[in-house]
């Protein structure tokens, strides 16, 4: 056994095989697998092993298709069969949302050059004939959809990696891990040390055991999940061919050819959790004792669909464990209390993800970066907040719940509140709505007589949510900003550490600020920040919220001067957005400092009184509109709130939500972290390339320097839907050219209230302002042209008046 490594992975499942053989294949061959059994041992080798190419994310539907595609390559490289079955894959839609759904997929898929497509019901019946598809509104076959077998997937990613030079150790448990100084690791087992650059954690049911040995907890929980098998049925025995898959999501169940018969699975209401407190360590190739009892009303509905299943004998039944983490994605990424640790964790379409996942994973841990942005998967999505009761009410939703579509800004209750701020009961009394952002609740609308709802259409509080930002741009609106991430910085080197670090040059003087983007890895945008200089060694830094535990990875790039210190101050502060025509004269009734623009100009900043509180007062605005943020410690949050509510109360203003928000910086035509910012972009393509200062080093400027002059590949654009009847978009709709040539995509949607438009802010290639596209909202073409410039305040003269 090798003592030392560029990269041990640990656990031998078909995910762990994976990132060993795109390590391999990526030039990283002094690698290792340890696996505390044999290969498969845990929940690959119960799998169904369901592959399939479309998901509601991107990112995803191309991660999974490049996976499908690669077992027939790795069939080919290795000589070990991969068992891959591609009869296609039949998807149903009962309902009209699951229409929408399924539409939009098929529009994806033709931008992006997949496989899918719609079928009438007599095609179906040809390629399945055992269905009955009475009620069924809409039917899509995927041809390259199927099924492949888990062990001959593990074993082929395990040849393929050995014979570049990989090393696999069976029956070799780790014990601990211990981190050095300098970041690599001490990997310890029964049969020896290794000491290792990197440690990859992708021990599937003991993940969570894994991640203690490193002294970290990850929100993970397992769960019994059944299938069975039928014995044979004498109309399958009679093809000559192989049977499609049948995706019939709205009836809670899979369901596909298994030898002559058929495979049935569900995902229950009534959800058994396993092994809460810990993964035996004993436990490898076991089952547990059936129950189908508890899949019944799913069985019927798949008896009812598929008359075949109910008229075969059960030939036998699976019910074994799967690993979930609270939103059913995968932990993904280096874990940002820890270097050189890698998290691939809590996967549940295992078979559909592993290659993506292990290139993924492969690219980021040998070049620093992963080609298509993961943030949607990313460890660092959750924080201790994530706690064994928030992440055991999550995963029970999660999996009850696993097939029903997961709408655009949709908000689930379950394991809610885990944060709240001081005003928060404050905030509910006044008929607030809360979404969740990195655990905190924050209002997304203010009318408690219409329950929150999601759907592709437009939902019953679009005009309650309409209200708000006409408001906002008629009078004064009150944003709760305290879900922002901030940031002190002080010392006699601050200044030139946040030089390092960010690509603006930073505030010479104080009470200036300025906007900056964070370079990624390749060049891309990391994150935008507004960075206030506040005292000669004192730096006030503004962010995402959610993305904290993100940047917290680009902030340990670069080492901290002594003597020089760097704090969130997110959960000890809170903010406040005060925006709107009349925000200065509402604000002004509360301080004795002049807000006037001479003496207070825009993207300027002080301490002032306000309400009696000292507060920091930043003039900037995310809704393009007159505006300052209003900073203030978190027990004097209740204070301040109280204060601007009655300030604004007297000109006809208000408080005003996150989905109101997001028409306003729509309409300004402003991006967001997550949608339209993200490391796969240039800053040329999302127009913050006039922020960099070339003539300074900063973090990833050579990186920069090398795409810098490139050719923009899309552009940032916002595009007017004319043609609009019961949707707007709302972010990954396919943008085509009335000729049908696919230009682009939307990265955020809405209808602009104040300016009486529907919006699409979305990358678009080679098409200049005026032109028309067809925006593909609800899977249909809606007409559109691409705007000049943003509807509202198009030249800034509100943002600065």
């Amino acid at each position: 056994m090798r003592t030392h490594a560029q990269a041990v992975v640990i656990g031998g499942g078909v995910i762990g095989c994976s990132i060993l053989y795109h390590l391999a294949k990526l030039g990283w061959t002094d690698v290792v697998l340890l696996e505390r059994d044999e290969l498969t041992s845990g929940s690959t080798w119960h799998a169904a092993a369901n592959i399939h190419g479309l998901h509601d994310s991107t990112n995803i539907s191309r991660i999974q298709h490049y996976t499908m595609n690669l077992y027939n390559e790795l069939e080919e490289e290795t000589g070990q069969s991969c068992g891959v079955f591609q009869p296609g894959s039949l998807y149903l839609a009962q309902t009209e949302d699951r229409e929408h759904q399924l539409r939009l997929q098929a529009a994806k898929a033709r931008f992006y050059g997949m496989n899918f497509h719609e079928v009438d019901r007599a095609e179906a019946e040809r390629l399945h004939p055992l269905v009955n598809y009475d009620g069924i509104r809409c039917i899509m076959f995927e041809p390259d959809g199927g099924n492949v077998d888990p062990s001959g997937v593990t074993n082929a990613y395990a040849i393929g990696a050995r014979q570049r030079g990989a090393e696999i150790i069976r029956f070799c448990p780790v014990t601990a891990t211990v981190q050095q100084p300098d970041g690599t690791w001490i990997v310890e087992t029964p049969k020896g040390d290794i000491h290792a650059e990197w440690v990859i954690n992708a021990a599937g049911l003991w993940g969570r055991e894994v991640a203690k040995l490193a002294g970290i907890e990850l929100p993970l929980l397992p769960t019994e999940h059944q299938y069975f098998v039928t014995e044979t049925i004498a109309e399958i025995a009679a093809l000559d061919r192989r049977l499609p898959s049948v995706a019939d999501r709205d009836g809670e169940y899979y369901l596909r050819q298994e030898g002559q018969g058929l495979l049935v699975g569900a995902y229950e209401k009534d959800v058994r959790f396993w092994a809460e407190d810990g993964t035996p360590q004993g436990f490898g190739h076991e089952l547990f004792a059936d129950d189908l009892e508890r899949i019944e009303d799913n069985m019927m509905r798949a008896i009812d669909r598929v008359p075949a299943v109910g008229e075969a004998g059960i030939k036998r039944v699976i019910n074994g464990p799967m690993i979930w983490s609270p939103d059913s994605n995968v932990l993904f990424g280096p874990h940002p209390d820890l270097r050189n640790y890698f998290c691939c964790n809590g996967i549940i379409p295992g078979f559909s993800q592993s290659g993506g996942m292990g290139l993924m994973a492969a690219e980021w841990i040998t070049k620093g970066e992963s080609t298509y942005d993961m943030f949607a998967w990313d460890v660092s999505r959750f924080g201790k907040w994530a706690d064994a009761k928030f992440t055991k009410a999550r995963v029970g939703d999660q999996y009850a719940h696993r097939f029903k579509i997961h709408f655009p800004g949709e908000e689930r209750e379950a394991g809610r509140p885990v944060r709240v701020r001081p005003v928060y009961d404050m905030q509910r009394d006044m008929g607030a709505v809360f979404g969740l952002n990195y655990g905190w609740e924050h209002p997304a609308y203010f009318d408690a007589d219409v329950p929150d709802s999601a759907g592709f259409t437009r939902q019953p509080w679009f005009n309650s949510v309409g209200r708000e930002a006409k408001m906002l741009r008629q009078s004064v609106g009150i944003i709760d900003i305290s879900n922002f991430a901030k940031y002190v910085c002080t010392g006699p080197d601050a200044e030139s550490w946040l030089n390092a670090v960010f690509a603006n040059r930073m505030p010479q003087a104080v009470g200036r600020s300025c906007l900056t983007p964070l370079i990624g890895v390749n060049g891309g945008i990391a994150g935008d920040f507004t960075v206030t200089r506040m005292g000669e060694d004192e730096f006030w830094i503004i962010g995402s919220g959610m993305a904290e535990r993100y940047h917290q990875r680009f902030w340990a790039m670069v080492p901290l001067p002594d003597g020089t210190t760097f704090e969130s101050r997110t959960d000890s502060w809170c903010g406040f957005n005060v925006a709107g025509p009349l925000a200065r004269k509402a604000l002004q009734t509360l301080t004795n400092t002049s807000l006037e623009t001479a003496d207070f100009p825009f993207m300027r900043s002080k301490w002032l009184e306000l309400a009696g509180v000292t507060c920091l007062a930043l003039r900037v605005s995310f809704t393009g509109d007159l505006g300052w943020e209003i900073h203030c410690k978190e027990e004097d949050q209740a204070v301040v709130y109280k204060s601007l509510l009655d300030a604004a109360g007297e000109l006809e203003g208000g408080p005003v939500g996150s989905r109101a928000l997001m028409s306003l910086r729509i309409e300004k035509g402003y991006g967001s972290w997550g949608r339209e910012y993200s490391p796969e972009y240039w800053p040329q393509e999302v127009g913050l390339d006039r922020l960099i200062k070339s003539d300074k080093e900063f973090l990833h400027r050579d990186k920069y320097l090398r795409i810098k002059d490139n050719p923009s590949r899309e552009v940032l654009s916002l595009i007017h839907v004319t043609e609009v009847d019961t949707a707007d978009a709302t972010g990954g709709e396919p943008v085509f050219r009335p000729d049908g040539t696919p230009v682009g995509r939307v990265t955020s949607g809405t209808y602009g209230y104040s300016v009486g438009m529907s919006l699409a802010l979305g990358y678009l290639k080679d098409t200049p302002a005026g032109t028309e596209v067809d925006v593909m909202i609800l899977g249909k073409a809606h007409r559109g042209v691409v705007l000049a410039e943003p509807p509202f305040d198009p030249k800034g003269k509100r943002l600065r008046a």
